[in-house]
This record gives structure tokens, sequence and C-alpha cells, in this order.
């Protein structure tokens, strides 16, 4: 009986030093992965191995991709702020609405140039159009009155009598050139209307491309330094030529 309980004692012992054991091991362990998983890449500190708390973990990973990339003076943080537009978005911006390519290309004074043109043919072509449409209608109207109502003066048509200054009506509608000369405003009107709105169709391309052209050169580097440089020459005797004196001038920029 007395050798049982012994027994048993000694299991009870065993038992509980390897429980305490195991959890000794089991600490030790994530000690050692927490430890692992905030150590700096060793190369960055000169084959050191330095271990950083929890709250700069994200700091030793911002210093590794800035000490690997290829410019050691910018961080990721300066890379993401560098602003490089889009050719393709620029176009499609400008395209949308007049001006919004070169807002997206960061050319504010263009602004004023582009809405400027809008606005002088937009005048041109609404401007031509009323003359159009008013020398129209006095040129159908005086047609018609003459070949319907020429003896019905009550009848005739305010379109055309506006035009005429002198308030002589009879004669201007017997005079079979003024029907001419309204036809040929009529159709002086038309086309610079026509040609307005061409003109407009092409600086709505040519904003289009220009916002093309600065999403592309948007990073181009141009020198400040623009310079001349003037040197006398002296060309020397040939078999074909004799002596030549002259200027060789050089521009650098």
């Amino acid at each position: 009986m007395l050798l049982s309980v012994r027994i048993w004692l000694l299991a009870g012992l065993l038992l509980a030093g390897s429980f305490v054991y195991g959890q000794e091991i089991i600490e030790r362990d994530s000690l050692f992965q927490k430890e692992l998983r905030t150590e700096v890449p060793r190369d960055l500190v000169d084959e050191e191995e330095v271990l950083l708390p929890d709250s700069t973990v994200q700091e030793a990973y911002l210093v590794a991709d800035s000490v690997f990339s290829n410019d050691n003076t910018v961080t990721p943080f300066e890379r993401r702020k560098t602003f490089k537009p889009n050719s393709t978005k620029a176009v499609l911006y400008s395209a949308i609405f007049p001006g919004l390519g070169q807002i997206y290309n960061q050319k504010y004074w263009k602004l004023p140039i582009i809405y400027g043109g809008y606005m002088a043919f937009m005048y041109a072509i609404t401007w031509n159009n009323r003359m159009y449409k008013d020398y129209y209608n006095a040129y159908i109207d005086i047609v018609h009155d003459y070949n319907n109502n020429l003896d019905n003066p009550s009848a005739w048509h305010s379109s055309w009598k506006d035009l005429v200054r002198s308030g002589d009506y009879e004669s201007f509608l017997n005079n079979t050139s003024n029907q001419d000369l309204l036809k040929r405003r009529k159709d002086y009107y038309r086309r610079y209307r026509d040609l307005s709105i061409i003109l407009t169709v092409g600086f709505y391309a040519i904003c289009m491309i220009d916002a093309y052209v600065d999403a592309e050169l948007f990073d181009f580097d141009i020198s400040p330094d623009l310079s001349m440089r003037i040197e006398p020459m002296i060309m020397p005797r040939t078999s074909m030529n004799n002596w030549s004196f002259g200027i060789n001038y050089c521009i650098t920029f």
C-alpha cells in the first residue's frame, strides 16, 4: 500500500514538472517569434542585429524600402507625391469638357486663353447666324412680295422693310437688284457662320492636342541656360576655293 502511494506521488511530480517545462518552452518560442518579426535587415546596420518594439515595425520597413530604392534620398511618401499626368486621361478630359485637360496637367495659365477663344468663336457664330437669318427671311419675303403682293402694300413683309432706311419701300421692291443684294448678304453671313463653326471645331481639337503634348512633355527637362557664342572663322585655301573669312555662331540651350 505504501509503495503504490509513493509511485503515484512520483508520477504526479513528474507530470507537474513536465507541464512547467512545457510552458517555459512555449513562452520562450513566442518571445523569439516576436523578436524575429521586429528584426531589421542585417545589411542595414553593418551586420548587427537590432530588435525594435512593435510600434516601430512599420518605420523599419519604410527605412528598408528607402535604402533599397534607386534613389536613397527619396522616401516612399515623397515618391507617391510625385505627379506625372497620363496623356490618355488628359485627352479624354479635354474632350469631355474644354480646359479640363489643362487643369489635369496643372497648366492653369492656359485657361484664360482657352475660354477667351471659345467665347470669341461663340460670339462669331451667334452674330453671323443672326445676321444670316435676318437676310434670309428678308430675301424670301421680298421675292414673295414681288411675285404675289406687288400691288398690295399692306401685305408686304416687315423683314425686308426694316432694311430700307429711306422708307421708299415701293422703289426698293421694284428694283430687282435689291433682291440680289439681299441674297449676297445672306450667303455672306452663312459662309462666315459656317467658317466660325469650323474654326471652333479646330480650336477644340487644338486644345486636345495641347493637353496631350503637355502630359507627354510634363517632366521634359528644359534648361533655362540659353546662350549664343560668336567667333571669327577662317577657312583655309583649297584647290577649289581661296582663303575665306567669316563669323561662326553657336546657340546653346
